[in-house]
């Protein structure tokens, strides 16, 4: 029964990444805006879910609007730094980043959150979404957002989606099954993982892990064979001596009947309790094979099961129908080149590597990996304005991995950081729909880009490049450039023009004063893109080997450039977990 009716400019339901993202920016423009999510915790994958080392837009012409604002948070909140693991260059408590979304809502008086609460029944007039009903109130906005984890609005409101594969023959997607198969029928969508917190309680013993029902120790035989069990831990290595368990060989993906996951509410209960008992087993298999030092975490999450996230690391959920598709061809490089293609009405930007998880198969796909800084990242893509619009459906945008995509393109448009950029995007656009008196399709696609890119508080990136700096006073110029001029876009992904010179000279001064320490010591090139230094001085360190990686375009130059057993000196982060050295700054000699 309805016992209040709430009313806003807008209504985001689902406090996961995207939707935390959009309330916020919708809420900043000025929109009256009310955000319901289902748990205690905003900001679902990066916190919520478990997944505090993530993956993604890293490089630093990548870390803009507020997955940027993100990232400078959390380098000044968390104790000892980022660097202390080697799946990701950003890795730290869940309850930080937790208390950062929470923070970015309270300094709002526009932005009304109700927590604890999911989505019953949408409200609607002929083709426009109007509100939704929860469990004892009632919200009715001008322009909804669907930000829940598996596309739930979708359903409410009969609004078409997808669930599952596409063949070859729908667009022409190289990675595609040509026809329905055994992997197709087993897993139609991607796996989730029920992501657990354990800890390193060095001499103590750690209290004895139970297993769950359905433990099958040989599900798990060989997890860290290749890597050893201090490589497989140092993964996901979050500070305080704590391991994110997000681990995809024979580890704690789950995918069995995962199609109930939207089936029913009972059918979805069964296989989030399944997913958990398969981690907890996966846990007690850890500390049965690794000894009593390691255990699960204490007091991590707010709830019962501490160790254990809040809910599922969702990969995948009902897909949008909206008014265009991404495909895979939309994420891969264009021939002889490093970037995929630019959408017109492009609003935010990833790089990720295409990854898709099933349990126990190799699924091939086309590659879209290249080599850069040392290291390998991915083929920088841009997210269209028009996926996020139903194709039929007025009032409504989507924010979160229900975009109008491709199961296939799916596995790179679903990180982290491009989730938030795409609930930046939405949210930004539903403000201003509502000052504008209009429907979603017929916002002026300009003017939400230029509102992103100038944005006063997080401006975000839409036209990405590896070498335009953010900081640079001629970023916003050329972005817009490039907006209305997108066939000069180079395949290279380097902005021509710049001058290396200039870069160093307005960020030496904030390199040499950050905390990075200094080296000086031989560089040795091993191959094209890997990079080995070894330590003359200080004689702390001396005769260490890293390995070089950088996040900086002009660094990358400078790496590619050098000779072979060049004497340089070297400003950087070590991240012992890794045993690599992030350049900051490098000088020959």
């Amino acid at each position: 029964m309805v016992h209040q009716t709430y009313t806003a400019d807008v209504l985001v339901v689902g406090g996961g990444t995207g939707g935390t993202a959009a309330a916020i920016q919708a809420a900043r423009r000025g929109a009256k805006t009310i955000l319901v999510s289902e748990f205690p915790w905003l900001g679902g994958m990066l916190t919520s879910a478990g997944v505090s080392a993530p993956d993604g837009n890293e490089l630093e012409a990548f870390q803009t609007g507020l997955w940027g604002a993100f990232l400078q948070e959390l380098r000044h909140r968390q104790p000892g730094g980022l660097d202390n693991c080697w799946v990701s260059f950003f890795s730290y408590d869940p309850c930080i980043g937790a208390e950062i979304f929470a923070d970015w809502v309270k300094e709002l008086p526009n932005l009304h959150w109700i927590s604890l609460q999911v989505p019953l029944e949408v409200y609607r007039q002929r083709d426009r979404i109007t509100g939704v009903r929860f469990a004892d109130f009632a919200v009715t906005a001008k322009i909804i957002l669907d930000a829940t984890e598996l596309g739930d609005l979708l359903a409410l409101a009969d609004i078409p989606y997808r669930w599952g594969w596409e063949l070859q023959s729908e667009w022409g997607e190289p990675s595609a099954p040509v026809k329905f198969n055994s992997l197709t029928e087993r897993y139609p969508v991607q796996a989730p993982t029920y992501v657990v917190i354990m800890q390193d309680f060095g001499e103590a013993v750690a209290p004895q892990i139970p297993t769950a029902p359905n433990y099958n120790p040989s599900l798990f035989a060989g997890a860290w064979d290749g890597y050893g069990a201090e490589t497989f831990l140092n993964y996901g290595r979050l500070p305080g001596d704590r391991f994110m368990i997000n681990w995809p060989i024979c580890g704690n993906d789950y995918g069995q009947g995962v199609g109930r996951l939207i089936k029913s509410e009972v059918t979805r209960g069964e296989f989030i309790q399944e997913s958990r008992w398969h981690s907890q087993n996966f846990a007690h298999y850890i500390q049965h094979q690794l000894g009593r030092r390691y255990g699960l975490a204490r007091e991590v999450f707010p709830h019962t099961q501490k160790a254990f996230a809040l809910h599922p690391y969702y990969r995948e959920s009902r897909r949008l129908v909206g008014l265009t598709t991404i495909r895979e061809q939309d994420i891969l490089p264009v021939a002889g080149g490093r970037v995929a293609s630019i959408f017109n009405d492009a609003i935010a930007v990833g790089n990720y590597a295409n990854d898709h998880h099933y349990p126990g198969v190799q699924f091939p796909l086309q590659p879209k990996s290249i080599q850069w800084g040392g290291r390998w990242t991915g083929t920088p893509f841009t997210i269209p304005y028009s996926c996020l619009i139903p194709a039929t459906t007025d009032g409504f945008f989507v924010c979160e991995k229900n975009i109008s995509v491709s199961h296939i393109a799916n596995g790179a448009t679903r990180l982290q950081p491009v989730v938030m950029g795409i609930g930046q995007a939405a949210g930004m656009a539903a403000a201003m729909c509502v000052e504008l008196n209009c429907q979603p399709r017929d916002l002026p696609v300009r003017d939400l880009q230029a509102a992103l890119l100038q944005d006063n508080r997080s401006n975000a990136i839409i036209i990405p490049f590896f070498n335009l700096s953010p900081n640079r006073s001629d970023w916003l110029h050329r972005q817009l450039y490039y907006l209305n001029n997108p066939l000069a876009y180079p395949a290279s992904g380097d902005c021509p023009g710049l001058s290396t010179d200039n870069y160093f000279e307005s960020n030496v001064n904030e390199v040499l004063i950050s905390k990075n320490k200094c080296f000086q010591g031989i560089f040795y090139r091993i191959g094209h893109q890997e990079y080995r230094f070894t330590v003359t001085a200080p004689a702390l360190y001396q005769g260490k080997n890293w390995q070089l990686v950088t996040l900086r375009s002009h660094i990358n130059e400078q790496l590619h450039a050098y000779p072979d057993q060049q004497l340089i000196t070297v400003w950087g982060r070590e991240n012992h977990f890794s045993n690599w050295l992030l350049v900051e700054h490098l000088s020959e000699g």
